[in-house]
């Protein structure tokens, strides 16, 4: 049951982290590799993609008292709908043609309170999505689907 989801996800938002602190770029397309996405800062390994659900941005919201959150503040790296990321947790998935393991929660940071205000960090606490370490290269793409990756397909 653990494996089974209701429907795919999808690729909503995409956005690239040039450099601590710099503004975000939101691109159509990306390409993974290796190493994470191509022009994001993050170091390679368990932590170098991260995701997070659309569904909790309105959670954060509600939280917050406020109308709506750029995902752009929250500097993740992809905004998905309709699955649920944790549940997935220590699996593969695909995220478009890129193969990706979801390693774990991606816990808020104090700038939280810098761009959410008063009470931003704990308004994310549990929403701040998930880490992931890229298994097979790809591209990712605005529309693309996300799943979970099933034991007996090939990478």
């Amino acid at each position: 049951m653990m494996a089974r989801h209701a429907r795919s996800g999808r690729v909503e938002e995409i956005f690239l982290r040039p450099g601590r602190r710099e503004p975000v770029q939101s691109v159509g397309s990306v390409g993974l590799t290796l190493d994470g996405l191509a022009g994001d800062h993050a170091s390679p390994g368990k932590r170098a993609l991260t995701l997070i659900q659309a569904e909790h941005l309105d959670v954060v919201a509600r939280l917050l008292n406020v109308g709506e959150i750029d995902p752009a503040l929250l500097r993740r790296n992809i905004v998905v709908s309709g699955v649920n990321l944790l549940a997935m947790r220590n699996h593969s998935a695909r995220v478009g043609d890129a193969l990706v393991r979801i390693t774990g929660p991606c816990p808020p940071c104090s700038r939280m309170e810098e761009v959410l205000g008063f009470g931003g960090y704990s308004a994310m606490r549990g929403h701040g999505g998930v880490f992931a370490e890229v298994l097979n290269g790809g591209t990712v793409a605005l529309g693309d689907t996300v799943t979970r990756h099933e034991v007996d397909e090939q990478p």
